[in-house]
């Protein structure tokens, strides 16, 4: 056998190792109580982000409410980090399939990115049935549609480019987001900083509706600080149309630690700019 085949040959293990393993976890979350209860608020905010027709039978808005995500909601997941190495990561992934599993989200429906991603992670998250992205997005995804978005403890460029591209009722109003809580980000960054560099997010805590997930004490480096975002119709639509009208792209000139890996400018789009 020749080395390339040995190589070959040693990756496939180590990919059937790790979905194993990555399964293995799923298995293990599954047990835990605090899967009942991200499980049990999906699904009472999906619920509540989308107006109800008639006063229902709470078995009845169970069975709307599960159907209703299963017909429309895709998932899309940013920031996940390098799973194979990283045990955090691995629970946060193993928590999205969880996830998607209640929400009857095909697993093709999810994508993800992240530069970190080696080649390896990109095959696995392929056998898992996952879809991989090749471009970076740099949190710049419009909504179309319900969308999940899954961002666990990502840099706050990203949460604010989110949040840009979606600047309208229509938009934000199809968006759910599991991550960092809003209100704490504003919390522990100063609020010049937070106007200047993350307005989006400094305007959003005032339309959002939080609701904090828990995280038991052991798990508290994988899930803390985590809630899901919504952005109830009814509450954007009562907002004067200034609140749409002023909303120029994030530049980030002033950020010296920015958190988030930015797309590589190509070498012919640089010497285009210096002669320009």
């Amino acid at each position: 056998m020749s080395s390339d085949s040995v190589e070959e040959w040693q990756e496939q293990l180590d990919v059937e190792k790790l979905v194993r393993r990555i399964r293995d976890t799923v298995s293990d979350l599954r047990a835990e109580e605090i899967w009942q209860q991200w499980k049990n608020q999906l699904l009472v905010s999906t619920s509540l982000s989308r107006p109800s027709d008639s006063i229902k039978t709470e078995g009845q808005q169970d069975k709307d409410t599960e159907a209703t995500v299963r017909q429309q909601l895709e998932c899309v997941c940013y920031g996940l980090g390098s799973f194979s190495s990283c045990v955090s990561a691995r629970y946060q992934l193993a928590m999205l399939l969880l996830l998607l599993d209640a929400g009857h989200i095909p697993l093709k429906d999810c994508s993800l990115y992240d530069p970190a991603f080696s080649v390896a992670e990109k095959d696995i998250l392929r056998e898992l049935g996952l879809t991989v992205l090749t471009e970076n997005e740099e949190g710049k995804r419009l909504a179309t549609k319900p969308t999940l978005f899954y961002l666990m403890h990502c840099g706050k460029a990203l949460y604010n480019n989110l949040l840009w591209q979606n600047w309208n009722p229509h938009c934000l109003s199809l968006v759910m987001i599991i991550g960092n809580c809003f209100s704490g980000i504003r919390e522990r960054t100063f609020e010049r900083e937070l106007k200047r560099d993350y307005s989006y997010i400094n305007k959003a805590v005032d339309l959002c509706e939080e609701r904090l997930l828990p995280c038991p004490s052991r798990l508290i480096d994988v899930f803390s600080d985590t809630a899901i975002i919504t952005f109830p119709s009814d509450r954007l639509n009562k907002l004067p149309s200034s609140t749409w009208t002023d909303s120029p792209e994030p530049q980030y000139q002033h950020c010296s630690d920015l958190e988030i890996i930015l797309k590589q400018t190509s070498v012919l789009d640089s010497r285009e700019t210096s002669l320009s």
